[in-house]
């Protein structure tokens, strides 16, 4: 009880010096105060609208979507588009592979680098340094030029037109950037947590389940979400290994709304809407995780 209200008492005079700082500012301070604020402001619609002109437009029926006058939010409110995208076997065959590969590359993802880089932050590995080079060297390699090695693997391997082949793809750029976010965080660890758990009976295996994975949560969350949404928005890797129309993602099968008639944009944008909604509710509801995960794995070492 005595070191929760020393703690409450630290956090009050925190709150009150910067609350007293915060008054204290000069007329220039607050001046530059004020600009910074409405850059921000500014910056963060420039950024927003085209995710606002996504929705709106996917609620907008063709006529008002080109009309002369530009509308900024639907007059002739209609969920006709969504209805189109739900009702058609094609889509919800593409929703359910988008869905399959995410996960599947998120839990190779995060089996291979999760393990990696606790070992190689916990233990004294020969050639780390190599490693982490190679991994950083990996991680600024396009895509496009693993397509045709992978896919001569694969072909070999018998992967090509399944989940498997595009969800090893995927994690093989995922992995590097779990080990090198999640590396300085098992570093940060104590050791005595270990020699706590070893003194409990604990083995290697329960000691990094059961005190290493709860201490390092937030870095966890971070690269578990960033390995979702790399399966999640894939196109290359599930486009080449692929071929057959029933096994391509939500990414791949965009373009079914044009043809030779024209283009149904509305329905295009509820389309884009829906992808993109797992995006912004992961990010909405776990941005303070993912934020705080990567400043602090960028500075611990």
């Amino acid at each position: 009880m005595e070191a929760a209200e020393k703690n409450r008492k630290k956090k009050v005079k925190k709150f009150d010096e910067n609350k007293v700082s915060l008054s204290n500012m000069t007329p220039k301070e607050r001046r530059k105060n004020f600009w910074f604020c409405v850059g921000g402001v500014v910056i963060a619609i420039l950024f927003l609208f085209p995710i606002y002109w996504l929705v709106t437009m996917s609620f907008k029926t063709d006529a008002e979507s080109f009309g002369k006058i530009v509308t900024y939010w639907p007059h002739h409110f209609t969920v006709r588009p969504w209805v189109l995208n739900f009702q058609d076997s094609e889509f919800i065959s593409s929703l359910k592979n988008s869905l399959v590969i995410a996960f599947l590359s998120m839990v190779l993802s995060m089996g291979f680098g999760v393990t990696t880089a606790y070992g190689m932050g916990r233990y004294k590995v020969p050639g780390s340094r190599g490693f982490m080079l190679t991994f950083l060297v990996t991680q600024m390699l396009p895509a496009t030029l693993m397509l045709t090695p992978m896919y001569l693997i694969f072909s070999k391997m018998h992967l090509l037109g399944t989940y498997l082949g595009p969800a090893l793809a995927i994690s093989s750029g995922s992995v590097p950037f779990i080990v090198v976010t999640l590396r300085p965080y098992f570093k940060g660890v104590p050791t005595e947590l270990d020699d706590a758990a070893r003194i409990d009976g604990c083995n290697v295996m329960q000691s990094f389940l059961k005190i290493m994975i709860p201490a390092i949560k937030t870095g966890i969350i971070t690269v578990l979400v960033i390995s979702f949404l790399n399966g999640w928005n894939d196109l290359a890797y599930s486009m080449t290994f692929n071929v057959q129309a029933d096994m391509r993602p939500l990414t791949a099968n965009i373009y079914k709304f044009q043809s030779k008639w024209g283009t149904k944009w509305n329905c295009i944008m509820a389309y884009g809407t829906i992808l993109v909604l797992p995006v912004i509710i992961i990010f909405t509801f776990l941005q303070k995780y993912i934020v705080s995960g990567m400043t602090a794995g960028a500075v611990k070492e």
